[in-house]
């Protein structure tokens, strides 16, 4: 369902292609990311959720360890089961959740048919993107968990990109 204090500024309606899902992970590459970075970057998106009053929660990981977290009005302890099956996936296949669901939508099958992961350890449903390190690679995952999986997608891309300094594409 749209509401527009919870949408994000993208038109919810328009699914992304693979191609643009895999444009956005080349984009929102961190020159470094610590400790101080987590916080940041978990503050801003408290605050977009704050602003949009987004029953969200949020969460932060580097090298298994949280880094951040925060449940926002409206979330519940489901939304943090979420997040970690999110997670598993952006650690398992070094891409965001919503782009592995979308991989294998695209080849005409579903996360949970071909994958043959445990569903209850494993979604592929938007929320999950990678942190992402110039010269490092992947070393860890933002995830949001709350909104329809696309919003949640979204939701993380717009604070990266904001956060990054990066404008949308």
């Amino acid at each position: 369902m749209h509401h527009p204090k919870i949408t994000p500024k993208y038109t919810p309606e328009i699914t992304p292609s693979v191609e643009e899902l895999e444009t956005q992970e080349r984009r929102l590459v961190f020159p470094r990311f610590t400790h101080d970075d987590a916080w940041a970057l978990g503050t801003l998106l408290v605050e977009l959720a704050r602003e949009r009053q987004a029953p969200v929660a949020i969460d932060i990981h580097r090298s298994g360890q949280q880094l951040f977290h925060a449940a926002l009005p409206g979330s519940t302890p489901d939304n943090d089961a979420w997040i970690a099956r999110k997670r598993r996936v952006v650690e398992r296949y070094g891409a965001s959740s919503y782009l592995v669901g979308a991989r294998f939508r695209a080849k005409g099958t579903t996360f949970e048919e071909a994958s043959r992961l445990d569903p209850d350890r494993y979604a592929a449903h938007g929320g999950s993107f990678p942190v992402n390190v110039e010269n490092v690679g992947i070393i860890g995952a933002v995830t949001v968990s709350g909104l329809p999986q696309l919003q949640d997608h979204r939701f993380v891309v717009e604070a990266l990109e904001q956060f990054l300094g990066r404008p949308p594409q």
